[in-house]
């Protein structure tokens, strides 16, 4: 039997067709397959602009450079995420404070955030994480009545929703197109807004803040994502309703034939539809073996598994070595708990019941 991976793009002949005619065209650069991508993809998440660059973590970075914050400036996030959100933070000289997380859902605790907020708090970067959007509602309302910019990382969540809304809708959207990711152009990234004044920005910020015909006006970068990427893009993107059916199928059934004591499904929030980029377990104390001895035994079964995350990001190296502590014992404890199992659209039936089969006779 073939081993099951954790995650597997999915690239066919369409993806390959249209890179080709890009190559064949000369344009390899920033044009008019990214246009394109970026009025799709404003339409697919419902929002007035897109603005393409090259990666999720640049968008993250761009989105906070726009709005002008003050070295020192606070920005509210998940303790329990990847450290790209965070890392974003610092690259603009700003200071990330974290928050708890919710413990069903994993995302960030609104109780916690609205006792996080001070005089110095001027955003709340919200991770819809795994693909389940955080409580917007609630985080909406604590950013009007503070004064905050809202900024979403849906690096995890394209085409997830929030009462009938997209995520990437709510405030300023960032998202990823990582392979891992459940569209890809192999790296690449995207801002969704409704702001026109803030669009403008990002796009002169992405292109060395050229104006046309070497016209200067500010200090820019190249973040442009390629046409080669934006290509690839269009087709993921008109193929993604279908991904996400696929994943939210597999999810179901997981939960519905995953059965052990000691194992916890994930549980879905009835105002979101969760997308499902991971599905993961939470291993409890009454399991007989522990996260880690779950994972080798799914791994000598031939089932890939991934920790999405092991520790808080504050537990990081990186933030001891910066002196950047929290308190979240949520955070803390889920941590030493989940476990990622395949969920993605490549898996078949059988994958699926030997997922479930041998989470069920582990231990």
């Amino acid at each position: 039997m073939d081993d099951i991976p954790i995650a597997r793009p999915l690239l066919g002949d369409e993806e390959i067709e249209v890179v080709s005619q890009v190559i064949r065209s000369g344009m390899l650069v920033q044009g008019e397959m990214v246009r394109r991508f970026e009025e799709e993809f404003s339409s697919y998440v419902g929002v007035k602009d897109s603005i393409a660059v090259s990666s999720g973590t640049v968008a993250l970075d761009l989105a906070l450079k726009a709005f002008g914050l003050d070295p020192g400036d606070e920005v509210i996030c998940p303790a329990f995420t990847f450290i790209a959100t965070s890392n974003a933070v610092l690259y603009q000289g700003l200071r990330p404070v974290f928050a708890d997380v919710d413990p069903r859902t994993f995302n960030l605790n609104p109780e916690d955030v609205l006792e996080k907020v001070n005089s110095n708090t001027k955003a709340i970067l919200g991770v819809h994480l795994y693909g389940q959007p955080f409580d917007v509602k609630a985080i909406h309302e604590i950013c009007e009545d503070h004064d905050l910019i809202l900024i979403e990382d849906c690096a995890q969540a394209h085409g997830a929703e929030y009462e009938g809304k997209r995520a990437g809708s709510f405030g300023t959207g960032c998202f990823s197109f990582y392979p891992t990711k459940n569209m890809t152009t192999g790296e690449g990234g995207m801002i969704t807004t409704d702001d026109d004044m803030l669009a403008e920005r990002l796009r002169l910020l992405r292109n060395h803040g050229d104006r046309g015909k070497y016209n200067h006006v500010m200090l820019g970068y190249n973040y442009r994502m390629t046409n080669i990427q934006g290509a690839i893009g269009l087709v993921q993107l008109r193929k993604l309703d279908a991904f996400i059916d696929a994943r939210i199928k597999n999810a179901e059934y997981l939960s519905a034939h995953i059965s052990r004591d000691g194992i916890t499904t994930p549980w879905r929030d009835p105002r979101c539809k969760h997308v499902y980029n991971q599905y993961v377990l939470r291993v409890e104390d009454d399991f007989p073996m522990s996260r880690d001895d779950l994972a080798s035994y799914l791994q000598s079964k031939g089932i890939g598994t991934g920790i999405h995350y092991p520790m808080p990001v504050y537990e990081q190296p990186l933030y001891r070595q910066l002196g950047i502590r929290s308190i979240c014992p949520v955070a803390e404890e889920i941590s030493r708990r989940v476990i990622s199992v395949p969920v993605h659209p490549g898996l078949s039936d059988e994958d699926l019941k030997r997922i479930a089969d041998a989470v069920n006779s582990a231990g």
